[in-house]
């Protein structure tokens, strides 16, 4: 799919990765076309699946949400049926903000923000280990976010 982008497509991602918030005659202008052209082949990047979605990124701590949280949940079987239920109960839960399932240790990695270490001891003792299948969990506190949601490098 790659191969249908030109320099141009290129260079409208890497723009719009870095600033969402750029207006199509400002993106037209860097890129050096006109704004139609420029319009035009956004909402192809958009169509084709290319850019998913816009939005803010916004300021954990300024929402009291400031206290990041990893964790390493193992279910007690490894099926396809146990999988499945699993990420059913787990998308609806809406302080999880990344789910990953993986190789290793774990079953599924976890990514939650909360207020606090207290807000957490709370979720986790009534939500998280209470999901279906869920055997053990780990839980990692973020000292220090030292790189969080880099741009793709392309």
């Amino acid at each position: 799919m790659a191969a249908r982008l030109d320099r141009t497509d290129l260079k409208i991602l890497r723009l719009l990765q870095n600033n969402g918030r750029l207006s199509n005659a400002e993106l037209a202008e860097t890129v050096a076309i006109s704004p139609a052209t420029c319009h035009r082949r956004t909402q192809r990047l958009f169509e084709d699946g290319f850019i998913a979605t816009v939005r803010a990124m916004v300021a954990p701590k300024k929402v009291a949400k400031g206290t990041l949280v990893m964790v390493g949940v193992v279910l007690d079987r490894s099926t396809p049926e146990s999988f499945a239920t699993f990420e059913q109960a787990i998308a609806k839960l809406k302080f999880v903000l990344d789910c990953h399932l993986v190789a290793g240790d774990f079953d599924y990695f976890l990514k939650i923000r909360v207020g606090d270490m207290e807000d957490f001891n709370r979720i986790h003792g009534e939500q998280l280990i209470a999901l279906p299948g869920v055997r053990q969990t780990r839980t990692f506190f973020v000292m220090k976010e030292v790189v969080d949601n880099a741009p793709l490098e392309f």
